[in-house]
């Protein structure tokens, strides 16, 4: 499989969850991370892992910008498996023009936990969270529901309801050429929330995310898993290989 972190930069984030880009110099006050989405790509899918954020330049969507940059289409992309519904993993799935959504990747079918929607649609007043967005997904052609705790989407593709950092936070594997992939997303945000064994009061489920790590570890260890950070501003993939651990750039 190949892995390609679509590195957005790093960012800040202050309480009204608006993020701003950290650049040389900065010195600006919140919650600094960096924002990434994947796409791994095996013989039968090219599969984005999160959106990202929305950002569009000059009419253009970043993501596209991005993606190019690591010499893919967007039309290439055939599936995107969404974690949650926080706005710095789903507002790149499009843009508005004249009140409609204009999707970035209408030809990919989209993974989404049915309810997480509901979850997320219960917080109305939480500015994680994009309404617009959310009231659209379940009318959109290409949008696949997932209603399980636990399933297969393809021979490749694994997915599990984590439900810690949002009620129905799902995290997922994909397994092709003797390799494991392993993406927590939010539940596994970055390489140090296994060193500190943490229960954090911000997330849906604070302790159970915490003992999801713990036993995500030591499956990684044991089956020599490679583990995608998405918030992680220095290390965006890492690779156990026999017990051990190195960083893939």
């Amino acid at each position: 499989m190949e892995i390609i972190a679509l590195q957005e930069g790093n960012y800040v984030a202050n309480s009204k969850k608006e993020f701003q880009l950290l650049t040389d110099g900065s010195n600006v006050s919140g919650l600094k991370m960096a924002i990434q989405p994947f796409v791994v790509i095996t013989d039968n899918d090219v599969i984005l892992l999160d959106f990202g954020l929305g950002f569009v330049n000059n009419g253009v969507p970043f993501i596209y910008e991005i993606l190019r940059k690591n010499n893919i289409e967007p039309q290439q992309i055939t599936k995107v498996l969404v974690s949650h519904l926080h706005k710095d993993h789903i507002e790149g799935i499009g843009y508005f023009e004249n009140g409609n959504l204009v999707q970035n990747f209408p030809n990919a079918t989209i993974y989404i936990q049915k309810r997480e929607i509901d979850f997320a649609l219960d917080q109305i007043n939480n500015p994680s969270y994009v309404p617009e967005i959310l009231n659209e997904l379940e009318n959109l052609p290409n949008v696949e529901l997932l209603n399980a705790d636990s399933g297969q989407i393809t021979n490749e593709i694994f997915y599990e309801v984590s439900a810690g950092h949002t009620q129905f936070h799902q995290v997922f594997w994909i397994k092709a050429d003797d390799e494991i992939v392993f993406y927590g997303a939010d539940d596994l945000p970055q390489k140090i929330y296994w060193s500190m064994h943490v229960a954090y009061k911000t997330d849906f489920d604070g302790k159970r995310a915490r003992e999801s790590r713990k036993k995500w570890e030591q499956q990684a260890k044991d089956e020599n898993w490679k583990v995608l950070f998405y918030h992680d501003m220095k290390e965006p993939i890492l690779e156990f290989i026999e017990e051990e651990m190195k960083y893939v750039s």
